[in-house]
Order: structure tokens, then sequence, then C-alpha cells
């Protein structure tokens, strides 16, 4: 933990090349995404693994389709969304002792996995959909329950005081037995304890979830040193949409902590969550051996190694001979004048729930900084589980 003294969270061996990155930054004119950080807080984790953070509470995530009543089925897609905040934002701080930067996928990149609990299976797809701009595309569902969630993001940063990054694109709750569909803004962020080498994010502006049934909430987000003082503080209400001033339910607290929800504007506590004391679902991969090899494990394996060694020389080399296979598939596909074939997601110009629910809450579809509308194609990924069902197959007779 920092002490408030420049440089308190990073080791003597370390102040070096934390200083010079810092300079760096500062000076920096561009999209930070691109610089190299030090060795001791790059992360060997790629940011395509980031959209599993949408569901490591499997029950809370399913928990809207056994409920009736669709002012309180809102209420408890509102608390779900509050709860995954702490994996996205705080979970790697919490591990690592400090926010560390994630590797930056490739196209086409895959990280394919299963939650397996009281909510049934869960099934993660997460597939990098673009590499200029760079952005992800996941697909996240329940059959047992009905329940879907899909989206895709890009992020920007920039540097004024501190990094601020500005998280691109949208996210779409889908609960197909009330025909009820949940559109999710992303938070932006900024990265605090920089100059004493103890990184961690916090959330700023406002997001909104907006749904087809008729019900927006609005999250505020502040934090330490902002009005309440107090690190990753928030306050969201939720009414009928168009009717901001009549407020059905108040919720505040902290994001990495816990929060309380009121009815109305009153005391009255209806319902509240302790993030810290509510326990996450591991995600299922396959072994690394049985992945193919584009998903990102397998794909990254060597520098991860490299990475929790501290052998930046072999970071460096097997970063290289991902980039220049890229390079060499993108040369390809020029001279064959033919584009990238995704294996999960589609992309789109138009998408009806985004023209329906967006006006709602000022939101549009930045494709010239996503790539596009992504959305999840199933023919796609049936060709993509008969293919890799025909390839276990063919391994297993080599046995």
């Amino acid at each position: 933990m920092s002490t408030g003294v420049a440089g308190a969270g990073v080791s003597e061996s370390n102040k070096g090349s934390w200083t010079a990155f810092l300079k760096s930054i500062a000076s920096f004119n561009g999209d930070l995404s691109s610089l190299t950080a030090p060795p001791f807080i790059l992360s060997s984790t790629s940011l395509v693994e980031f959209s599993a953070y949408w569901a490591e509470h499997p029950s809370i995530f399913v928990a809207p389709a056994s409920e009736q009543d669709p002012q309180k089925r809102a209420l408890l897609v509102l608390k779900w969304f509050l709860s995954t905040l702490k994996q996205q934002y705080a979970s790697r701080s919490d591990k690592y002792g400090n926010e560390k930067k994630p590797l930056n996928p490739f196209l086409g990149e895959l990280y394919l996995g299963k939650w397996i609990d009281a909510a049934g299976t869960t099934e993660l797809v997460s597939e990098q959909v673009s590499h200029h701009p760079p952005a992800t595309a996941y697909h996240i569902s329940n059959d047992q329950h009905g329940v879907i969630l899909e989206g895709y993001n890009a992020q920007k940063a920039s540097f004024s005081s501190t990094i601020n990054v500005k998280q691109i694109g949208h996210a779409v709750y889908r609960l197909p037995a009330f025909n009820e569909n949940y559109l999710i803004t992303l938070p932006s962020l900024h990265i605090e304890g920089l100059i004493y080498g103890a990184p961690f994010v916090e959330l700023n502006g406002s997001t909104y979830i907006t749904s087809s049934s008729g019900y927006t909430a609005k999250i505020d987000y502040s934090g330490q040193g902002w009005v309440s003082g107090k690190k990753n503080s928030f306050a969201a209400t939720m009414y009928r949409t168009g009717k901001a001033k009549d407020i059905l339910y108040t919720i505040s607290g902290r994001w990495s902590k816990s929060f309380e929800i009121r009815a109305g504007t009153s005391k009255t506590v209806v319902d509240s969550y302790n993030a810290e004391a509510t326990p996450t679902t591991a995600l299922t991969l396959e072994p690394i051996e049985k992945q193919e090899p584009w998903e990102s494990r397998r794909a990254w394996s060597k520098v991860a190694a490299g990475i929790a060694s501290g052998d930046m020389d072999l970071v460096g080399s097997e970063k290289s001979k991902i980039e220049n296979a890229q390079r060499a598939l993108r040369l390809k596909e020029q001279e064959e004048d033919r584009s990238w074939d995704h294996r999960y997601f589609s992309r789109f110009e138009k998408d009806s729930i985004l023209e329906e629910l967006g006006p709602r809450i000022g939101l549009s579809a930045d494709v010239d900084k996503t790539g596009g509308i992504w959305r999840f194609d199933q023919k796609k990924a049936d060709a993509s589980k008969a293919a890799k069902g025909n390839a276990d197959a063919a391994r297993a007779e080599l046995v």
C-alpha cells in the first residue's frame, strides 16, 4: 500500500524504470496502449480475458430470469451489473497489489470457457474482432435460465495529470422469455496512485442501463478526494424511463466493498450486497495442450512464462513471434484481397436494439472506433464447435 510518498510502492531496484515510464507517459502524444510498461507492472493476462469479469457470479447473473415482476427484474439486472464492477476494475489490484498493464490481444484471439455451479453451465466466448482499432466482442449465455449477455468494447487512453481511459462500446443483457433487452453503457476510468507506484482503477462519470420494459438506471461514480472522499464510491437511481425524478430505488456504497438498495428516496433498505464476502466461481478452461493455437492462454503461454520469471528477453522474443506472424497474415490477406474471417461474431452497420434504446440514454454506435457493431453469430459458433470437435477426434486417434 502507498504511504503517500512518491514512488513508495516501487522497490528500489525498479524506481529508475518507473520514473522513466512516468516521464514517457507525460510526454507521449498518441494512444498510451502502445507504450511499453516496466516489467514489474506487466500482466501475463490478455485484454481478451477481461470479458469473463461480467459473469464470475453466475447465480447473480441469471437471477433476473426467475423474477416475474418487471420492475424487480430490472432492479436485479442493475444489482448484477454493480456486482461485476469489483471483478472488472479492482480484482487485479486485490490479487497483485496494483493494477497491471494487460497484453494487447491479436486479431482473432479467443478466450473460451464455462462456469459450472448451482446456476448450471454458463458459457463464455470472447474474441478479438478488430485490431485497428482494437476491439473485443463477447457472448455469455446460460441456456438453463435463458439469459444472454453480448457486447463489445474498445479503449482509448490518454494522459492529463493521470492516465484516463474512455471505454467505447456497450453491452446488451437479454431475457428472451420476457422479450426484454437491457442496453448497458460502459464507465470511463482513470488510474490513481501512479506517482506512488501503486496504480489502481477509479471509475468516473456516469453509466446507464435502459430496458425495453420501460425502466432506466443511472449510476454516478465518484472516488477518493471527490464527492464522498471514499475510494470506489457510487450512487445509482432507477426510475421509469422518461421520469427520472420519480425514483423507484436508490443504491449507494462502494462498488469494491458493499452497497445498499433502498426503496425510492427513503431509508428503507430492501436489499444489500457485499462484494468482499461474495465468492466467485472459477472459469473452467480446456487444458492448454487441448486449446487451439488462437486461444489466449496457449498463444501467450511463453510470454506469460517470461513475465513470471522476469526474463524480459524471452518476453520480447515471444511477443515478436506473435506480432510477426500477425503481420504475415495481414499481408497475405491483402495479397489475396480478402479480410479476416471471424470465428464467432459478425459485423453490422445497424442494430435494432441499439436504434430502439440508444436514444433514451444518448448512446450511438461509434463504428469508426470499434470497427463496427459486433454481434454473436450462432452459425459461425456452430461451425467452430464442429471444427473443434473434428480436430479433437483426430488428435485422439493419434494418441
